[in-house]
């Protein structure tokens, strides 16, 4: 059976709809074009790839704070997605457990975008996130994780690292951000995307440079932590992005479809509640 026609689930997303839910108007970017990614697209590019269920991630792009659009396709997914939410850094316990009870398993910080320094303020977002067993959902990139390791280890959050961490490719698996990462992994203490290789490579598709990392993280983490996402629509791609080439990648990084089945469908099962739904 090819990647293609095995279920799988995909862990990060974005819904954008702008006939429907307007933009902010402060948002530093607003996508266009192939960028606009409404429900109704993103569920035939489900059925073509055989993929079950999605975690729907809340783009800093055109939304920011606004979760309309994504808690609206949670509510009309009949149990195929999970959100993760981008919120204010004051947002109470109470806005937070409503966002649990719609659907939504994590908040998302973006210090690619932000920076560091607009989390400083956010301890107890995080200690209440770890009291309602929501995980922080970083995406960083070069040692930015390190400057997130206090909390971290103060707070004790459900960690969830995207798109590999996002090392940089000049300063090569030794640096210090990626192998925080692994240390990570290897304690158990978190969960990474295997996924962004175009934001981590210096060479164009298949970014075989990119490569090595991912197979760093596989062995660190195991495949038990590990998760398979595409990023669609591809907001802000540097080249063009294709949603089958991607799945093969993910089958020359993971040949065996026992162990892909691990990565693609049982781990985020476990971590984000998926249900079967074919019973």
């Amino acid at each position: 059976m090819s990647i293609v026609d095995e279920p799988k689930i995909d862990c990060h997303v974005h819904v954008l709809d702008p006939a429907r839910f307007p933009y902010r108007p402060d948002t530093a970017y607003r996508p266009s074009g192939q960028e606009i990614a409404p429900l109704e697209q993103l569920l035939p590019v489900m059925e073509t790839y055989g993929v079950t269920h999605a975690l729907l991630v809340g783009p800093n792009s055109g939304y920011g704070e606004d979760n309309s659009c994504m808690l609206d396709a949670l509510r009309r997914g009949r149990g195929r997605f999970k959100g993760v939410a981008v919120v204010p850094n004051d947002a109470s316990a109470g806005d937070l457990l409503r966002l649990k009870e719609a659907g939504v398993v994590g908040v998302a910080w973006n210090a690619t975008v932000n920076g560091v320094d607009f989390y400083r303020s956010a301890d107890a977002l995080v200690r209440r996130l770890t009291e309602l067993d929501l995980f922080l959902q970083l995406q960083v990139e070069g040692d930015q994780l390190d400057a997130f390791m206090p909390l971290i280890d103060s707070a004790r959050p459900r960690l969830l690292v995207d798109h590999c961490g996002r090392p940089l490719q000049a300063a090569g698996l030794g640096q210090s951000g990626f192998q925080t990462l692994l240390r990570l992994g290897r304690e158990g203490r978190a969960a990474v995307k295997l996924s962004g290789y175009a934001k981590l490579s210096d060479q164009p598709w298949p970014h075989r440079d990119a490569w090595p990392f991912a197979e760093a993280l596989v062995e660190a983490f195991t495949l038990d932590a590990c998760l398979w996402a595409s990023d669609w629509p591809f907001l802000k791609a540097p080249s063009r992005v294709d949603y089958g080439p991607l799945l093969v990648l993910a089958e020359r990084l993971v040949p065996d479809a026992a162990l892909r089945r691990r990565w693609l469908v049982d781990t985020p099962r476990r971590l984000f509640g998926f249900q079967d739904l074919t019973g």
